[in-house]
Formats: C-alpha cells, structure tokens, sequence
C-alpha cells in the first residue's frame, strides 16, 4: 500500500473527527450526551414528524389514525374487485364527472396542489364524500399498486358499464364500505358546519 508523498496520514483521522464532531453537535442543539442513543432516535422521530406535517393546505378534512386504517382496509378489499376501484387523478375526474357514486381517496402529501386542488370541488358539486389520507405511498398500497397513487375513488357497484353478476363480490366490503363512507360523510358535514 503506498502512500502519496503530498498527503500526510493525519489528515485522514481529521476527516473522521470532524464528522464526529458534526454528530456530537447536532446532539448538544438538541441537549443530549453521547450515551443517549434511545433520545436520539425519539429526535429522529420529531423530525419525522415535522416531514409529515408537509401535508398540503388543502388537506381537509384529514382521516385519523383510526380512520386511516378503516379506509385502507376497504380499498384493499374493494380492490380484489375489478372496476371497484378507480386510480389516479385521471380515472377520478372521469368517474366524477360521468356521475358515478363513491367514496374520494386524496393523498395529502401530493405537491404541487394543484395537481388535486379541483377534485374536492366536482366531489361537492356530484355529492360524493372525500377524505384526505397522509400518505400517497400507504394509499399505493393499499390499492394493491406498487406505485405510490394521489387519489382514489371506491365505486361500490363498480362501473355502470358492469354487468349484474358481481353482486356477490360486493359483499365482500359492503359493511366496511357502509361504515367508512357514513363516518367520512359526518366528517365532511362537521367541518362544514365549523367554517359557517
């Protein structure tokens, strides 16, 4: 191993000390020691918690953690079957303005807005509820897609253009459905009545 005539090796233990150095401070802003690896994760996690609070302002009404997981589970299940759930922004608006019936999925970390600004808008103009998720990756997900989805619009009876005979396949979440569209519909209509 030969070492550069120019280059002295205390110079690579410097590199080294500075980056500890970096560490030890970041870590007295926060006023901890250096033992303290379990404070430094909860710090990590406040600073998690301030990306997610990067949702967009239009982000109401929000679902909560409880809510959150009952709207995942039914698109999960709505997604086994086929026309039940539309995604992206694209088959969103097309459903909305073709007049099919619903529950609005909007991801809330989406940026730039305007990408969904308009779709709360036809869902009050078609009386179709909406709610806004915190994450387009979880919403991805849970509508059995790899890629991370902006919003989706679960159709119950699927599209009109579908035949009769998958009726039973809409029993399948038909309760959760029930359930999840009459909670968002009260949220929608609570946060109404608090701007008025």
């Amino acid at each position: 191993m030969s070492v550069d005539a120019g280059a002295s090796t205390s110079e690579l233990p410097v590199v080294k000390k500075e980056k500890k150095d970096k560490k030890d401070k970041k870590a007295k802003e926060h006023g901890l020691e250096e033992g303290d690896k379990s404070i430094i994760m909860d710090v990590d996690g406040e600073e998690k918690q301030a990306e997610e609070g990067l949702l967009s302002p239009i982000a109401h009404p929000l679902a909560q953690k409880k809510l959150s997981k009952k709207v995942f589970k039914t698109i999960k299940k709505a997604s086994k079957s086929r026309g039940h759930v539309k995604r992206g922004v694209k088959e969103v608006v097309k459903a909305l303005r073709k007049g099919e019936k619903g529950l609005v999925i909007l991801a809330g970390d989406i940026s730039p807005v305007d990408i969904l600004s308009h779709i709360p808008v036809l869902c009050e103009d078609t009386g179709n509820p909406y709610i806004f998720v915190t994450s387009k990756d979880a919403l991805g997900a849970a509508s059995s897609t790899k890629r991370p989805t902006s919003c989706v619009m679960v159709v119950p009876g699927g599209s009109k253009k579908q035949k009769e005979g998958t009726a039973a396949v809409k029993e399948e979440y038909a309760e959760e459905y029930e359930s999840v569209h009459q909670e968002v519909k009260d949220l929608g209509e609570k946060l109404i009545f608090a701007t008025a």
